[in-house]
């Protein structure tokens, strides 16, 4: 059997380089969240001071060692901010190297501003409240990306694009409408973000560590100077869950998700087999080796920042599935998720709308393009139900033929002659030329929300009056 000191040597072999000094430096590693939590400072600041006034206006604390605690609070924001603040991963959290700032600077009174409250009421306040105001600047930027948008769509209201499904040519429509389709997208994400600021409208300081307290707190009026709506209505759910976070990420992924879209689609129509638009070099990189290349790097960017996006909602999610109440210390896993979601989310959404601005739309290389494919094949149809009050599917069968004809002749729909398209059917008369072009045809949408250059500048009007 080895002795104990071989055993000792191992021992210290296992833990390794970065943990040579054995267990307790993986303790004091896998414990500490100041890496990362240092972020909520400004949070943790501003509830100790709505708490530390609260319990000096409850009698619970003297007025002299609330103004004390505030100062010192003010002074250690003010260090921070400065950058001369030492934090200390030994202190594991942001909580606690406040605490003991505080402590060194105005003494015993410091150890009164933890009355009343816990770590676990204190941290779900600061990350609810950080979450809240992160949300507060997604609103913005959105507002910021559909105002780009909307400028866009007017410009381009009567600018005729190809339509796809499948990615292949289906119908004309303008890039005005396209254009909007996004608006509506980035409208939902929005409304999204709205709610979200809704339901977690509650403040969580005062649930203490799961049960409340005996203490005679006021729980409204810190709701109040933090800016809550109401306080949170039972302290084991305050302390036990993060769904506000779970929503904040999910708010993120799907925006995240039609931000990817919209990404992918200025990649392809940059390429030169489009060609619909131009990037400046602003949002463009050249080649290593090919200086012919201009690469839509933003745009890819914002594409595969989504990944980041969505895993950070499925790591949270996969942290709480199993947790019993109230809190457990996986939850300390759940602020990086979102503030790395958090920042490429507004960086995603800055780029799309530098990008929106930015582009150039080749409106030559639209129009030549929506009317390949035999794109006024559907108005075709249209015009046999209506004009000739054909049934629909005959109509359809009947343009089917008329599309091989032009497909045989190597020509377009609209270039068929009138003799040609009779031979198909009789009831066809010289009135059809007036739906086949893609002006026409567009023009002719004119149903709510269809892609009509006068309902593209309608649902405009209605967005501008709402945005």
């Amino acid at each position: 059997m080895a002795d104990g000191t071989k055993d000792a040597g191992s021992s210290n072999q296992m833990w390794g380089g970065r943990f040579a000094s054995g267990p307790d430096a993986i303790m004091e590693e896998i414990n500490a969240s100041i890496g990362f939590d240092k972020k909520l400072y400004a949070q943790d600041i501003r509830g100790s001071i709505a708490h530390a006034t609260m319990l000096a206006k409850q009698g619970i604390i003297s007025g002299e060692d609330k103004d004390k605690i505030v100062e010192g609070l003010n002074t250690i924001l003010s260090e921070i901010e400065a950058g001369r603040f030492e934090f200390s991963r030994k202190l594991e959290d942001i909580h606690m190297n406040i605490e003991a700032r505080l402590a060194t600077l105005i003494g015993p009174a410091a150890g009164r501003l933890h009355t009343a409250r816990s770590r676990n009421d204190q941290v779900a306040l600061d990350f609810r409240l950080w979450v809240k105001e992160e949300l507060v600047k997604t609103d913005a930027a959105l507002t910021d990306l559909i105002t780009a948008l909307l400028d866009k769509a007017e410009e381009h209201a009567d600018t005729v694009m190809p339509g796809f499904t499948h990615l292949q040519t289906a119908q004309p429509v303008t890039f005005g409408h396209h254009c909007m389709a996004y608006v509506e997208m980035f409208g939902r994400d929005r409304s999204r973000v709205r709610h979200a600021i809704d339901h977690m409208d509650e403040c969580p300081i005062g649930a203490a560590a799961l049960a409340g307290t005996g203490f005679k707190i006021d729980r409204h009026m810190t709701a109040e100077a933090l800016g809550f709506r109401s306080p949170t209505r039972n302290s084991i759910d305050t302390v036990s869950d993060r769904d506000f976070a779970l929503e904040f990420l999910s708010v993120a992924s799907i925006c995240a998700v039609h931000l990817s879209r919209f990404a992918e689609e200025i990649v392809i129509w940059s390429t030169p087999q489009f060609g619909f638009i131009r990037l400046s070099d602003a949002f463009s990189t050249g080649s290593s080796i090919m200086p012919q290349k201009k690469n839509p790097d933003a745009a890819e960017l914002v594409r595969a920042k989504t990944g980041r996006i969505n895993g950070s909602l499925v790591a949270l999610l996969t942290i709480m599935k199993g947790l019993p109440l109230a809190y457990s210390k996986d939850m300390q896993e759940d602020k990086e998720q979102v503030f790395d979601a958090a920042e490429n989310l507004e960086l995603a959404v800055a780029a799309m709308a530098g990008m929106v601005r930015d582009m150039t739309v080749r409106v030559d290389r639209m129009r030549a393009a929506a009317g390949s494919g035999f794109s006024t094949a559907t108005d075709l149809a249209d015009w046999l139900v209506r004009e000739a009050g054909l049934p629909f599917r005959d109509a359809h069968h009947v343009t089917g033929r008329a599309v091989a004809l032009a497909e045989q002749k190597g020509c377009d729909l609209a270039d068929l002659s009138l003799e040609d398209l009779k031979s198909i059917h009789e009831a066809i008369t010289e009135n059809v030329f007036d739906v086949l072009t893609v002006d026409a045809s567009v023009a002719s949408r004119t149903s709510f929300g269809g892609t009509a250059p006068s309902e593209v500048r309608k649902q405009i009007a209605w967005w501008r009056g709402r945005n």
